[in-house]
């Protein structure tokens, strides 16, 4: 049987990836759009799987309740806030409950066009291979809320057509949180180069582990042979490389499965495995279950 090719959506308009959430809201600037995150009327979860965007995305939020929040390999349970920031290209999965509130922002470069700045030379936060994410606690929310209003209000004022203003004070809120992330640095130890190497494979794998299943794939994008990743993988997580690639995997398709109504073959194809009975074979050596017992179990 010819196996069947599933695309990850690929949002390129803002607008587009807007309609595809629960909350309401769109933008008449396809530049740019500040989205205030408020609780909705029910008891929501909400799970986005594997996708990809066109633009540039990050987030200041904080819990009013007990939950779990994945983006991507990140799990945080429990949050008091976080920053969040994300870079176009990057596959990007998310699932969170109805607790979370904030400022989210999205936006092209088009929008700083009387700028232009290299958004990834001038902004170390986006980066091109992975998703930062900063966990903190209210008081740390309640310093930087003021910085991302001062955005949010010029933007709810300004020309809908222009939003000239907001978008000043964007790029002004971009260099304050670059001063922000320093600051947060200096009270972490130096890691050692072989740190250093597991997070950046870490990193890759949570990009890249839809196309990319080897650990020679991966120590060829970071320059260095696979038996010398392998090994300082295993000194310093106590994991072998191929089990974060092999687990991310599993988590998503987990994820998949319990959240969303796609057919185990839909599945199977969106996370690249071959046939449904290879997917079967590899989800049950990594859960215990075979797929379709496991979306049983969960409902």
């Amino acid at each position: 049987m010819e196996k069947i090719k599933i695309a990850l959506p690929y949002y390129t308009e803002i607008n587009d990836f807007l309609a595809s959430i629960p909350w309401p809201g769109r933008t008449d600037d396809p530049n740019f759009y500040c989205l205030r995150l408020k609780q909705l009327d029910q008891d929501l979860q909400v799970y986005r799987p594997p996708f990809k965007r066109a633009f540039y995305f990050f987030a200041l939020l904080f819990n009013s309740g007990k939950i779990e929040v994945n983006y991507g390999d990140h799990t945080i349970y429990d949050p008091e806030s976080y920053l969040v920031f994300h870079s176009p290209n990057l596959v990007y999965s998310f699932a969170h409950n109805n607790s979370l509130e904030g400022y989210i922002i999205y936006f092209k470069p088009e929008c700083f066009s009387f700028f232009k700045p290299d958004f990834h030379q001038q902004f170390s936060l986006f980066d091109v291979l992975f998703t930062n994410l900063f966990k903190f606690n209210h008081a740390t929310f309640k310093q930087l809320a003021p910085h991302f209003e001062a955005v949010f209000t010029a933007y709810e004022r300004s020309d809908k057509t222009q939003y000239m203003e907001a978008r000043v004070k964007l790029l002004g809120l971009l260099y304050y949180l670059e001063d922000f992330a320093l600051e947060k640095k200096k009270d972490i130890s130096p890691a050692t180069t072989q740190q250093i190497l597991l997070r950046k494979f870490i990193q890759l794998v949570n990009s890249h582990y839809i196309n990319k299943r080897t650990v020679q794939e991966y120590a060829d994008m970071l320059s260095v042979t696979a038996n010398y990743l392998s090994q300082s993988v295993k000194q310093v997580s106590g994991k072998n490389a191929l089990s974060f690639i092999t687990e991310r995997l599993a988590t998503e398709a987990k994820s998949l499965i319990q959240y969303t109504d796609f057919e185990i073959a839909e599945i199977t194809y969106l996370l690249n495995f071959s046939d449904p009975a290879n997917f079967g074979k590899f989800f049950k050596k990594q859960t215990g279950f075979p797929p379709s017992a496991f979306r049983k179990q969960q409902k």
